[in-house]
């Protein structure tokens, strides 16, 4: 496919899990895509891979001078920046609110949260001169509805959905796009690195969680990388020129409610219960 040729793109995060998937299909679609991550040997071993289509540019998110480094070697590169994903993230500290350390706190904000307003920040500027570019955040249902996370990714989260509607009022005006990706259960790594696994132990996990989330929601399978970058995709390109402060929802209908058969369960053995008492 070729919806993005010409077009120049920045992903966050993107040497593994849902960033490495989105960058493989911003540029199978025909974009340059800018790797940004602190992993150094995986993004340089992926750039390598993709070859003259993507550049790798170490990047800790939620260092100003590191976003703004990166959206400068795309104009001084390339001139433009038609699509910037904020993808980078932590499973943040979990447990009880009480043992929640506030340094923990402070650098989860700062990758979830602060690196998603430094990038768009410095991104805005650039786009509103073209009058025109896609600018997509990666939130997460655990931001729409309690439970599906820690307390402190869940509030980032929720945070960049708002923010993610905010700023598309004011970018649009300038034929900017604002919008947001909100993966339900997706299995990648992040799941065992919150385990406190080592990186190489994380990649291991991928199977096992594959299996744990696979009866999560309706459609009973795992969530896989490949769908938020398929998403991603659709809101990078012209194809959803129209789509602005949106929030779209990738989850296999996980926030929709209880399971349908778990409902029926426990209605059958009320049911029962009843029975039971009328004779």
């Amino acid at each position: 496919m070729t919806r993005l040729q010409d077009k120049v793109a920045i992903v966050t995060g993107a040497a593994s899990g849902i960033g490495e998937a989105i960058a493989r299909r911003l540029v199978a679609d025909g974009a340059q895509v800018i790797v940004g991550d602190v992993q150094d040997a995986r993004g340089q071993a992926l750039m390598t891979e993709l070859g003259d289509a993507a550049s790798y540019r170490h990047c800790d998110v939620a260092r100003e001078p590191d976003v703004r480094a990166l959206v400068s070697h795309a104009a001084e590169r390339f001139g433009r920046l038609d699509v910037l994903v904020n993808n980078a993230g932590i499973p943040g500290p979990g447990g009880p609110i009480q043992d929640v350390d506030a340094d923990a706190f402070d650098v989860a904000i700062g990758v979830l949260l602060r690196s998603v307003f430094l990038g768009i920040k410095h991104a805005a500027p650039l786009m509103k001169r073209q009058g025109s570019g896609s600018i997509v955040s990666t939130a997460s249902v655990a931001g729409m509805r309690t439970g599906f996370g820690p307390h402190v990714y869940s509030a980032a989260k929720a945070a960049v959905i708002h923010l993610t509607h905010s700023v598309a009022m004011e970018l649009g005006e300038s034929g900017v796009r604002v919008n947001c990706i909100c993966p339900g259960g997706i299995a990648t790594p992040i799941f065992g690195k919150g385990y406190g696994l080592t990186t190489e132990a994380a990649d291991r996990s991928v199977p096992l969680m594959k299996q744990a989330l696979s009866q999560l929601q309706p459609l009973q399978r795992a969530g896989l990388p490949e769908d938020i970058a398929n998403a991603v995709a659709w809101l990078a390109s012209d194809e959803s020129s129209f789509v602005n402060g949106h929030a779209l929802v990738v989850d296999g209908g996980l926030i929709g409610g209880r399971l349908w058969s778990e409902g029926l369960q426990r209605r059958e053995a009320l049911q029962a219960a009843m029975r039971s008492l009328a004779g």
